[in-house]
Protein backbone atom coordinates (compact mmCIF):
# COMPACT_ATOMS: atom_id res chain seq x y z
CA UNK A 1 0.00 0.00 0.00
CA UNK A 2 1.39 3.43 -0.79
CA UNK A 3 2.39 5.56 2.09
CA UNK A 4 2.23 8.96 2.09
CA UNK A 5 4.76 11.10 4.46
CA UNK A 6 4.18 14.46 5.65
CA UNK A 7 7.84 15.67 5.93
CA UNK A 8 9.11 18.17 8.29
CA UNK A 9 12.40 17.47 7.42
CA UNK A 10 12.92 16.43 3.62
CA UNK A 11 16.39 15.13 3.42
CA UNK A 12 15.97 13.09 6.95
CA UNK A 13 13.18 11.09 5.86
CA UNK A 14 14.25 10.56 2.01
CA UNK A 15 16.93 9.09 3.89
CA UNK A 16 14.62 6.91 6.48
CA UNK A 17 12.60 6.01 4.02
CA UNK A 18 15.27 4.68 1.04
CA UNK A 19 17.20 3.20 4.38
CA UNK A 20 14.00 0.99 4.88
CA UNK A 21 13.58 0.00 1.58
CA UNK A 22 17.59 -0.87 1.08
CA UNK A 23 17.51 -0.53 -2.84
CA UNK A 24 21.29 -1.68 -4.11
CA UNK A 25 21.31 2.04 -6.47
CA UNK A 26 19.55 5.00 -6.43
CA UNK A 27 18.55 7.40 -9.28
CA UNK A 28 17.08 11.01 -9.51
CA UNK A 29 14.27 11.68 -12.05
CA UNK A 30 13.90 15.85 -12.73
CA UNK A 31 13.70 17.93 -15.43
CA UNK A 32 15.37 21.09 -16.33
CA UNK A 33 13.72 22.89 -13.55
CA UNK A 34 13.92 21.04 -10.66
CA UNK A 35 17.35 19.53 -11.14
CA UNK A 36 18.27 23.37 -10.66
CA UNK A 37 15.29 24.46 -8.03
CA UNK A 38 14.75 21.05 -5.99
CA UNK A 39 17.27 18.88 -6.53
CA UNK A 40 19.68 21.71 -4.14
CA UNK A 41 17.31 20.84 -1.68
CA UNK A 42 18.06 16.67 -1.21
CA UNK A 43 21.42 16.63 -2.71
CA UNK A 44 23.08 16.62 1.14
CA UNK A 45 21.28 13.73 2.07
CA UNK A 46 23.38 10.76 2.35
CA UNK A 47 21.31 8.00 0.30
CA UNK A 48 21.52 11.21 -2.64
CA UNK A 49 25.39 11.31 -2.63
CA UNK A 50 26.00 8.57 -4.21
CA UNK A 51 22.69 8.57 -6.54
CA UNK A 52 22.90 9.30 -10.24
CA UNK A 53 20.76 12.06 -11.44
CA UNK A 54 18.71 11.83 -15.08
CA UNK A 55 17.70 14.99 -16.23
CA UNK A 56 14.85 15.64 -19.13
CA UNK A 57 13.09 18.85 -20.59
CA UNK A 58 10.06 20.48 -18.28
CA UNK A 59 6.74 20.61 -19.11
CA UNK A 60 3.61 18.63 -19.75
CA UNK A 61 4.56 18.82 -23.62
CA UNK A 62 7.60 16.30 -22.57
CA UNK A 63 5.48 13.57 -21.36
CA UNK A 64 6.64 11.57 -24.12
CA UNK A 65 7.89 8.20 -25.25
CA UNK A 66 10.82 9.81 -26.27
CA UNK A 67 11.87 11.08 -23.29
CA UNK A 68 10.54 7.93 -21.34
CA UNK A 69 12.76 6.17 -23.71
CA UNK A 70 15.40 8.34 -22.12
CA UNK A 71 14.59 7.21 -18.97
CA UNK A 72 15.26 3.62 -19.73
CA UNK A 73 18.84 4.40 -21.66
CA UNK A 74 19.68 6.14 -18.34
CA UNK A 75 18.97 3.44 -16.31
CA UNK A 76 20.68 0.63 -18.46
CA UNK A 77 23.55 2.44 -19.24
CA UNK A 78 24.38 3.09 -15.66
CA UNK A 79 23.60 -0.29 -13.79
CA UNK A 80 20.01 -0.30 -12.44
CA UNK A 81 18.91 -3.74 -11.56
CA UNK A 82 15.44 -4.54 -10.52
CA UNK A 83 16.56 -4.15 -6.60
CA UNK A 84 16.91 -0.45 -7.87
CA UNK A 85 15.41 2.48 -6.76
CA UNK A 86 14.03 5.74 -8.31
CA UNK A 87 13.54 9.21 -6.74
CA UNK A 88 10.83 11.46 -8.80
CA UNK A 89 11.29 14.80 -7.85
CA UNK A 90 8.97 17.02 -10.11
CA UNK A 91 5.75 17.98 -10.26
CA UNK A 92 2.87 15.74 -12.46
CA UNK A 93 4.84 15.25 -15.37
CA UNK A 94 7.83 13.81 -13.71
CA UNK A 95 5.78 11.77 -11.19
CA UNK A 96 3.69 10.26 -14.36
CA UNK A 97 6.58 9.39 -16.67
CA UNK A 98 8.95 8.45 -14.04
CA UNK A 99 6.12 6.11 -12.12
CA UNK A 100 5.75 4.97 -15.70
CA UNK A 101 9.64 3.89 -16.35
CA UNK A 102 9.89 2.44 -12.78
CA UNK A 103 6.62 0.06 -13.56
CA UNK A 104 7.89 -0.62 -16.86
CA UNK A 105 11.82 -1.29 -16.45
CA UNK A 106 12.67 -4.87 -15.68
CA UNK A 107 8.98 -5.51 -15.25
CA UNK A 108 8.82 -3.18 -12.21
CA UNK A 109 10.93 -1.73 -10.17
CA UNK A 110 10.42 0.70 -6.51
CA UNK A 111 10.17 4.57 -6.72
CA UNK A 112 9.66 7.21 -4.26
CA UNK A 113 7.46 10.73 -5.86
CA UNK A 114 8.46 13.76 -3.97
CA UNK A 115 5.61 16.23 -5.59
CA UNK A 116 7.56 19.95 -6.17
CA UNK A 117 4.09 21.18 -7.55
CA UNK A 118 0.92 21.60 -4.95
CA UNK A 119 -1.00 19.70 -7.99
CA UNK A 120 1.89 17.27 -7.49
CA UNK A 121 0.98 16.54 -4.19
CA UNK A 122 -2.51 16.22 -4.49
CA UNK A 123 -3.38 14.92 -7.65
CA UNK A 124 -0.19 12.85 -10.32
CA UNK A 125 1.91 11.75 -7.10
CA UNK A 126 -0.93 10.08 -5.08
CA UNK A 127 -2.86 6.64 -6.46
CA UNK A 128 -0.58 4.65 -8.18
CA UNK A 129 -1.75 6.63 -11.83
CA UNK A 130 1.63 6.50 -14.30
CA UNK A 131 1.90 7.20 -17.70
CA UNK A 132 2.69 9.41 -20.89
CA UNK A 133 1.09 11.75 -23.36
CA UNK A 134 0.66 9.87 -26.83
CA UNK A 135 -0.62 11.53 -30.72
CA UNK A 136 -1.67 14.46 -28.94
CA UNK A 137 -3.73 12.58 -26.65
CA UNK A 138 -3.62 12.99 -22.49
CA UNK A 139 -2.39 10.40 -20.76
CA UNK A 140 -3.18 8.00 -23.63
CA UNK A 141 -0.10 4.88 -22.72
CA UNK A 142 0.34 4.09 -19.25
CA UNK A 143 -0.70 1.87 -15.95
CA UNK A 144 -1.50 1.46 -12.14
CA UNK A 145 1.95 1.71 -10.32
CA UNK A 146 2.21 3.22 -7.11
CA UNK A 147 5.28 4.53 -5.41
CA UNK A 148 6.23 2.69 -2.35
CA UNK A 149 6.35 6.13 -0.38
CA UNK A 150 5.05 9.73 -1.92
CA UNK A 151 6.53 12.51 0.53
CA UNK A 152 5.21 15.82 0.39
CA UNK A 153 7.17 18.70 2.17
CA UNK A 154 5.73 22.27 2.11
CA UNK A 155 9.36 23.49 1.21
CA UNK A 156 9.04 23.61 -2.37
CA UNK A 157 5.46 25.17 -2.47
CA UNK A 158 6.91 28.23 -1.42
CA UNK A 159 8.34 29.03 -4.48
CA UNK A 160 6.00 28.58 -6.70
CA UNK A 161 4.09 31.33 -8.63
CA UNK A 162 -0.05 31.73 -8.46
CA UNK A 163 -0.53 30.14 -11.56
CA UNK A 164 1.31 26.63 -9.98
CA UNK A 165 -0.80 27.36 -6.44
CA UNK A 166 -3.97 27.50 -8.47
CA UNK A 167 -3.47 24.74 -10.62
CA UNK A 168 -3.03 22.59 -7.30
CA UNK A 169 -6.01 24.43 -6.20
CA UNK A 170 -8.37 22.94 -8.52
CA UNK A 171 -7.69 19.40 -8.02
CA UNK A 172 -8.27 19.79 -4.36
CA UNK A 173 -11.94 22.00 -5.57
CA UNK A 174 -12.84 18.73 -7.07
CA UNK A 175 -12.03 16.89 -3.38
CA UNK A 176 -13.84 18.75 -2.06
CA UNK A 177 -17.12 18.52 -3.94
CA UNK A 178 -16.85 14.63 -4.28
CA UNK A 179 -16.53 14.72 -0.16
CA UNK A 180 -18.43 16.98 1.84
CA UNK A 181 -19.77 20.62 1.61
CA UNK A 182 -17.98 21.88 5.00
CA UNK A 183 -15.12 21.22 2.97
CA UNK A 184 -16.08 22.88 -0.64
CA UNK A 185 -17.10 26.24 1.82
CA UNK A 186 -13.81 26.49 3.30
CA UNK A 187 -11.88 26.54 -0.20
CA UNK A 188 -14.44 28.99 -1.15
CA UNK A 189 -13.35 31.06 1.35
CA UNK A 190 -9.64 30.74 1.51
CA UNK A 191 -8.01 33.70 1.05
CA UNK A 192 -6.20 33.03 -2.14
CA UNK A 193 -4.88 36.71 -2.92
CA UNK A 194 -2.47 36.41 -0.04
CA UNK A 195 -1.71 33.01 0.76
CA UNK A 196 0.21 31.88 3.90
CA UNK A 197 1.15 28.56 2.79
CA UNK A 198 1.10 27.33 6.83
CA UNK A 199 -2.46 27.65 6.62
CA UNK A 200 -2.63 26.18 2.95
CA UNK A 201 -0.68 22.75 4.55
CA UNK A 202 -4.29 21.58 6.42
CA UNK A 203 -6.49 21.92 3.21
CA UNK A 204 -3.61 20.08 1.05
CA UNK A 205 -3.43 17.22 3.40
CA UNK A 206 -7.05 16.73 3.95
CA UNK A 207 -7.55 16.62 -0.37
CA UNK A 208 -4.54 14.02 -0.07
CA UNK A 209 -6.60 11.98 2.67
CA UNK A 210 -9.64 12.52 0.43
CA UNK A 211 -8.17 11.18 -2.50
CA UNK A 212 -6.14 8.27 -0.93
CA UNK A 213 -8.99 6.90 0.78
CA UNK A 214 -10.72 6.47 -2.23
CA UNK A 215 -7.72 4.95 -3.89
CA UNK A 216 -7.42 2.42 -1.50
CA UNK A 217 -11.17 1.15 -1.58
CA UNK A 218 -10.68 0.48 -5.57
CA UNK A 219 -6.96 1.01 -6.76
CA UNK A 220 -7.85 -0.21 -10.36
CA UNK A 221 -10.57 2.32 -10.95
CA UNK A 222 -13.37 -0.58 -11.15
CA UNK A 223 -15.78 1.92 -9.48
CA UNK A 224 -15.53 4.44 -6.88
CA UNK A 225 -12.37 5.61 -7.84
CA UNK A 226 -13.93 6.68 -10.68
CA UNK A 227 -14.97 9.84 -8.62
CA UNK A 228 -11.82 11.48 -9.21
CA UNK A 229 -12.63 11.68 -12.58
CA UNK A 230 -15.15 14.77 -12.20
CA UNK A 231 -14.29 17.81 -14.46
CA UNK A 232 -11.55 15.33 -16.20
CA UNK A 233 -13.68 14.12 -19.26
CA UNK A 234 -14.35 17.53 -20.78
CA UNK A 235 -10.97 19.45 -18.87
CA UNK A 236 -9.00 16.69 -20.34
CA UNK A 237 -10.44 18.01 -23.61
CA UNK A 238 -9.46 21.28 -23.37
CA UNK A 239 -6.13 20.69 -22.70
CA UNK A 240 -5.44 17.93 -25.38
CA UNK A 241 -6.76 20.99 -27.46
CA UNK A 242 -5.03 23.60 -26.29
CA UNK A 243 -1.85 21.65 -27.20
CA UNK A 244 -3.03 20.63 -30.56
CA UNK A 245 -3.38 24.86 -30.99
CA UNK A 246 -0.19 25.53 -29.59
CA UNK A 247 -1.13 27.37 -26.38
CA UNK A 248 -0.96 24.64 -24.12
CA UNK A 249 -2.65 25.48 -20.71
CA UNK A 250 -1.96 24.31 -17.13
CA UNK A 251 -3.65 20.89 -16.42
CA UNK A 252 -5.58 22.85 -12.93
CA UNK A 253 -7.25 25.38 -15.27
CA UNK A 254 -8.39 22.63 -17.63
CA UNK A 255 -9.81 20.88 -15.07
CA UNK A 256 -11.56 23.71 -12.92
CA UNK A 257 -12.62 24.95 -16.85
CA UNK A 258 -14.07 21.34 -17.07
CA UNK A 259 -15.79 21.71 -13.97
CA UNK A 260 -18.09 24.60 -14.97
CA UNK A 261 -18.98 22.18 -17.90
CA UNK A 262 -19.61 18.57 -16.12
CA UNK A 263 -21.50 20.39 -12.79
CA UNK A 264 -23.73 21.93 -15.31
CA UNK A 265 -24.34 18.48 -16.92
CA UNK A 266 -24.81 16.73 -13.06
CA UNK A 267 -27.63 20.00 -12.84
CA UNK A 268 -28.75 18.48 -16.22
CA UNK A 269 -28.78 14.79 -15.58
CA UNK A 270 -28.76 14.70 -11.67
CA UNK A 271 -30.30 17.72 -10.53
CA UNK A 272 -27.06 19.21 -9.02
CA UNK A 273 -28.18 22.30 -7.38
CA UNK A 274 -28.19 24.66 -9.18
CA UNK A 275 -27.13 28.09 -6.53
CA UNK A 276 -24.31 25.65 -6.26
CA UNK A 277 -23.25 25.63 -9.27
CA UNK A 278 -23.52 28.73 -10.03
CA UNK A 279 -21.06 29.48 -7.32
CA UNK A 280 -18.42 27.52 -7.99
CA UNK A 281 -18.59 28.77 -11.73
CA UNK A 282 -18.35 32.24 -10.03
CA UNK A 283 -15.23 31.09 -8.09
CA UNK A 284 -13.88 29.21 -11.10
CA UNK A 285 -14.12 32.52 -13.50
CA UNK A 286 -12.94 34.90 -10.91
CA UNK A 287 -9.50 32.91 -10.31
CA UNK A 288 -8.69 31.13 -13.73
CA UNK A 289 -10.04 33.05 -16.23
CA UNK A 290 -11.17 31.49 -19.16
CA UNK A 291 -10.29 29.15 -22.01
CA UNK A 292 -10.96 30.71 -25.15
CA UNK A 293 -13.47 28.26 -27.27
CA UNK A 294 -15.84 28.76 -30.13
CA UNK A 295 -18.84 26.81 -31.03
CA UNK A 296 -17.15 26.05 -34.49
CA UNK A 297 -14.56 24.40 -31.73
CA UNK A 298 -16.89 21.86 -30.37
CA UNK A 299 -16.56 19.00 -32.80
CA UNK A 300 -13.15 18.89 -32.07
CA UNK A 301 -13.37 18.84 -28.75
CA UNK A 302 -16.37 16.33 -28.64
CA UNK A 303 -14.45 13.90 -31.23
CA UNK A 304 -11.26 14.11 -28.48
CA UNK A 305 -13.79 13.40 -25.95
CA UNK A 306 -14.14 10.15 -27.33
CA UNK A 307 -10.90 9.25 -27.20
CA UNK A 308 -11.53 9.62 -22.85
CA UNK A 309 -9.84 6.61 -21.52
CA UNK A 310 -13.00 6.61 -19.21
CA UNK A 311 -15.29 5.22 -22.01
CA UNK A 312 -17.35 1.87 -22.75
CA UNK A 313 -17.53 1.50 -26.36
CA UNK A 314 -18.72 4.48 -28.08
CA UNK A 315 -19.94 6.48 -24.92
CA UNK A 316 -18.83 9.27 -23.54
CA UNK A 317 -18.78 8.56 -19.55
CA UNK A 318 -19.04 11.08 -17.05
CA UNK A 319 -18.65 10.98 -13.35
CA UNK A 320 -21.40 13.51 -11.75
CA UNK A 321 -22.81 14.73 -9.23
CA UNK A 322 -26.37 14.79 -7.32
CA UNK A 323 -25.15 17.29 -4.90
CA UNK A 324 -21.99 17.49 -3.15
CA UNK A 325 -20.51 14.68 -1.55
CA UNK A 326 -23.21 12.65 -3.40
CA UNK A 327 -21.45 10.84 -6.64
CA UNK A 328 -23.01 9.64 -9.43
CA UNK A 329 -20.34 7.63 -11.49
CA UNK A 330 -20.97 6.27 -14.76
CA UNK A 331 -22.98 8.48 -16.18
CA UNK A 332 -23.79 9.70 -19.86
CA UNK A 333 -24.91 12.68 -22.02
CA UNK A 334 -25.54 12.86 -25.55
CA UNK A 335 -23.69 15.20 -27.89
CA UNK A 336 -26.79 17.60 -27.89
CA UNK A 337 -26.07 17.66 -24.17
CA UNK A 338 -22.63 18.00 -24.19
CA UNK A 339 -22.46 20.78 -26.36
CA UNK A 340 -25.23 22.73 -24.16
CA UNK A 341 -22.80 22.11 -21.38
CA UNK A 342 -19.77 23.84 -23.55
CA UNK A 343 -22.40 26.93 -24.11
CA UNK A 344 -23.26 27.00 -20.23
CA UNK A 345 -18.86 27.21 -19.54
CA UNK A 346 -18.68 29.83 -22.49
CA UNK A 347 -21.45 32.09 -20.88
CA UNK A 348 -19.83 31.48 -17.06
CA UNK A 349 -16.53 32.81 -18.41
CA UNK A 350 -17.98 35.46 -20.30
CA UNK A 351 -16.37 34.24 -23.47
Amino acid sequence: MQQILKSANITTDLEKVTKSLRPDRVFVLTDEHTSKLCFPVIETSDVIRDAKQVVIPANDTNKTVENLSRVWQFLTENGATRHSMLINLGGGMITDLGGFAAATFKRGIRYINIPTTLLGAVDAAVGGKTGINFHGYKNEIGSFFPAEYVIISSVFFETLDKKDVLSGYAEMLKHTLIHSQPDWDKLLSFPLENINFSDLLEPVFRSVSIKQRIVEKDPYEKDIRKALNLGHTIGHAFESFALETGNPVPHGYAVAWGLIAELYLSHRVCDFPKEKLQRTARFIREHYGAFEISCDDYERLYQIMTHDKKNEGDVINFTLLSDIGNVKINQTADKKLIFEALDFYRDSVDL
